[in-house]
């Protein structure tokens, strides 16, 4: 698709026929914006609604993923020291009326499902026809992370909407501005939406942030300069300010506990996000696919038409290499993947001039579509699971799997406990001295306080030491044993008269998640008060 990406600009839709022999010239703004394609209703509807049935089909299947048991149990809050308010706020506010994956996965699926609208409407508006805005939803609607991520409700899951739209918010305001200068025609409110949308994303995730910060940079590196003296551009700037003000005032008042949390990320996984960023690339949208995203970053610089976008390529550079030397989550740059995908159908459509091009194009989005549908989702029956390589490859998967089972199993031991103390001192003494339990991670609180109260678990008397929920409750002064999930206790050993380890999670699927063989570990004669012994508890990640 090379010769595609370095063709000429085109002020036709795409698909349609070039006359030979002639090069047209760069149309003035509003002659351009009447020669948009009109929207692919059919193609681009299809394939929203494709995505969302299969998501919806499969959103009951396996069950809650970790970080929704984590948002379901935090304290509504102006933010937590991981994360902004929006998505907890939003999982709380769900599960309050329907506890069920079903019910809480329902944003994620309308998120996935509009950003194909949007990534079809990027295509239309680089120039893309009925073709280019088909190949780009579809592409979207078959690639694997946003399949992760429309799965189960994540921060992410709503980023896969939040970036496309700021790109084609910033792209309308971008080409359909006039040629004579900053501000002299109307395109230039479109950087109103751009600073409106980005605000309200801060709430959810200050990784847009990056996306922004990518932008303006390619407007200072490679133009258009005139954008700069455009009071639009400022007045979004101001909106967006505004707007995120207060999520920023409790970054500062807290000591910027993103930046803390960053850092967490990266000694957690050693460095492994600098090395895996890269080949992520690959990954992101799915290897059939790289191609045609490609073909859209070389297009930003070979196509004049789309010269004044260009700091899409700079937006790409920054958010790749930010992710590199931050060394977090290597899925980061999936929001500009998106965006290249969508304007790389558009040389991709023009590449399809033959039923040979074309068959080879819609074979690679259909067996893309099948591999991300069998990595993202629940689709195997659980008992086949541990024998396949998807919980492996796919975190998400194995962490949805096992919690009910751990948490009987947890519930196992603290009757064990319970009915220990009853054998040895009076009714009165073994409900002063009935156990807490402390997890080492968010998830096992989550599931526990999820599911604890159907095996006679107090979900209030479930602590961990895991991010916000060691902000958020400690154990009574009162509490002299615990009942310890995973490792922490290890930091504690010799804070109690003893500990002994009484069984093991095991989730019976032989599904190797980061639950599966943890101890369960029984700590008691407590010798050290809670003020000493809670902040060695504390940990981020």
């Amino acid at each position: 698709m090379s010769d595609a990406a370095g063709g000429h600009a085109p002020t036709r839709p795409s698909g349609e026929a070039p006359v030979r022999g002639i090069r047209p010239a760069l149309p003035d703004a509003p002659a351009r914006i009447a020669r948009l394609a009109p929207l692919a209703r059919g193609p681009v509807f299809g394939a929203m609604a494709a995505l969302a049935v299969l998501l919806a089909t499969t959103s009951q299947w396996y069950g809650f993923h970790r970080d929704e048991l984590y948002f379901r149990m935090l304290d509504p809050a102006w933010g937590y020291v991981d994360q902004p308010p929006f998505t907890p706020w939003l999982a709380r506010t769900i599960t309050s009326v329907v506890d069920e994956p079903w019910a809480l996965r329902i944003p994620a699926i309308l998120a996935a499902a509009a950003a194909v609208l949007v990534l079809a409407l990027v295509a239309r508006e680089a120039g893309g026809g009925r073709r280019a805005q088909a190949v780009a939803a579809w592409a979207a609607a078959s690639a694997s992370f946003p399949m992760v991520f429309g799965h189960v409700l994540l921060t992410a899951s709503f980023d896969l909407l939040v970036w496309p739209l700021v790109a084609l918010f910033a792209m309308r305001a971008l080409l359909r501005e006039g040629r004579d200068g900053a501000g002299g025609g109307t395109a230039g409110r479109w950087w109103l939406a751009v600073g409106l949308v980005t605000g309200l994303a801060t709430y959810n995730k200050l990784l847009v942030l990056l996306l922004v910060a990518g932008i303006a940079l390619g407007l200072l590196v490679v133009g258009p300069w005139r954008v700069l003296r455009s009071g639009w551009l400022w007045a979004g700037v101001g909106i967006a300010v505004v707007i995120a003000l207060p999520n920023l005032v409790f970054q500062v008042a807290n000591d910027l506990p993103q930046l803390r949390m960053g850092a967490a990320l990266a000694e957690d996984t050693d460095g492994a996000g600098r090395l895996l960023t890269l080949p992520f690339l690959l990954l992101l949208a799915g290897p059939p696919l790289v191609p045609i995203w490609i073909a859209g970053l070389v297009g930003l610089f070979r196509r004049p038409a789309w010269r004044p976008i260009r700091v899409f390529a700079v937006a790409f550079a920054v958010v790749v290499l930010a992710t590199i030397v931050g060394g977090a989550q290597p899925y980061y740059p999936l929001g500009m993947i998106e965006v290249l995908l969508a304007l790389g159908a558009v040389p991709t459509a023009e590449w399809m001039r033959t039923r040979g091009r074309s068959a080879l194009v819609w074979a690679g989005i259909a067996l893309n579509a099948v591999v991300s549908a069998l990595i993202a989702l629940p689709l195997l029956p659980l008992a086949l699971v541990g024998a396949s390589p998807f919980a492996a490859m796919n975190q998400t998967v194995g962490d949805t799997i096992g919690w009910p089972t751990y948490v009987a199993q947890v519930a196992a031991v603290v009757d064990d406990v319970r009915d220990g103390d009853a054998a040895g001192s009076a009714g009165a003494a073994a409900n002063a001295d009935a156990p807490v339990v402390i997890t080492s991670n968010y998830g096992e609180a989550g599931a526990l306080a999820r599911y604890g109260a159907d095996h006679g678990l107090d979900p209030d008397a479930v602590y961990s030491g895991h991010n916000a929920l060691w902000f958020q409750a400690r154990p009574s002064d009162a509490a002299t044993e615990v009942v310890f999930v995973g490792e922490l206790y290890r930091r504690v050993t010799g804070d109690f008269a003893s500990c002994t380890t009484e069984a093991h999670l095991d989730n019976g699927l032989d599904v190797d998640n980061e639950e599966q063989g943890v101890p369960i570990t029984h700590c008691t004669g407590r010798i050290t008060g809670w003020d000493e012994l809670w902040p060695r508890l504390a940990h981020l990640s």
